[in-house]
């Protein structure tokens, strides 16, 4: 549903999705709902919905944990490239019920000619909310709060609230498998200039309406989760998700994710994802696949 171009060996794009993957595999075990994405989800996309992680029966209820991520890059010469990207992932866990916040930023510019001034390319700031209440050992309700802005997307403001359920049919320390069935209301405030009206090439179509400025979308949601610790040092997890939309059938969204988190120390771990995202319905000029792989170094403070 996060509408970037399709780029996903581009350093740009690599660097804005660098604080997703740490949302996403900050954690090197399952505890408790914490997802989703995104991943950005680094894009950073914090704001991929789902891919929440599970509780594991023999872990302990209360739990308090915060990591960190940030990261740069700076090219010149031939090339020009600034970037940057930084974010924060923070879940508190009482009994049976636990809240997770999750935040991340990115801005880079950049010119494909040194002797020309940088633009900029990426500016894009996320952030996501969410409430768990456990309850009979696998069931959850949950409600959660998205906001993201995005220059290059065409978005001012697109929020989301996704209230729904989730149950475990694998909730073991080692290993979990979960669903998740619930609502997606989502709301989106259109930069001016994204609200051309374009044909299939992409170029403005002269004297044609432009778009509505706001756009507020009526969703069911579904998600499948895993979960698998090889070993202390070694997870992997994946998730996919579809947005089906009820007020206009022919609107669908799908996202998924694959990650591998390896742990160097107690507060340090690496994290590889592999992010898919798939809009219908993208705004003009904006294509409807997404592709990234981004590699992460986290650290855990709590």
């Amino acid at each position: 549903m996060h509408l970037f171009r399709f780029s996903a060996f581009s350093a740009t794009t690599f660097v804005t999705l660098l604080a997703a993957s740490g949302a996403l595999a900050g954690e090197p075990l399952p505890k408790g709902t914490v997802k989703g994405d995104a991943v950005s989800k680094g894009k950073t996309d914090v704001t991929q919905e789902g891919f929440q992680s599970a509780a594991a029966k023999d872990d302990a209820k209360d739990a308090t944990e915060l990591a960190i991520n940030a990261g740069g890059m700076l090219a010149s010469g031939n090339s020009t490239l600034i970037a940057g990207t930084a974010g924060f992932n923070h879940r508190l866990r009482r009994e049976d019920n636990q809240f997770t916040l999750i935040a991340a930023g990115n801005y880079s510019r950049a010119s494909a000619d040194g002797r020309v001034p940088p633009t900029t390319t990426v500016e894009n700031l996320q952030g996501r909310a969410r409430y768990d209440r456990f309850f009979a050992t696998d069931f959850t309700f949950f409600l959660g709060l998205q906001a993201r802005r995005d220059r290059f997307a065409g978005l001012d403001l697109r929020a989301q609230v996704d209230p729904g359920v989730g149950y475990y049919f694998v909730n073991l320390k080692e290993r979990v498998f979960w669903a998740e069935l619930g609502y997606d209301f989502l709301y989106d405030v259109r930069r001016d200039d994204a609200r051309a009206a374009k044909d299939a090439a992409g170029k403005p179509i002269p004297g044609a309406a432009p778009l509505d400025k706001t756009k507020a979308v009526h969703s069911a949601r579904a998600f499948l989760g895993y979960r698998y610790k090889i070993n202390d040092g070694v997870a992997i997890s994946s998730g996919i998700e579809l947005l089906q939309g009820l007020d206009e059938l022919d609107t669908r969204r799908v996202n998924g994710d694959l990650v591998v988190t390896s742990k160097f120390t107690s507060t340090f771990s690496l994290a590889t994802s592999f992010l898919l995202r798939y809009d219908n319905k993208p705004l003009p000029g904006k294509q409807e696949f997404d592709l990234v792989t981004a590699i992460n170094l986290v650290y855990t403070l709590l």
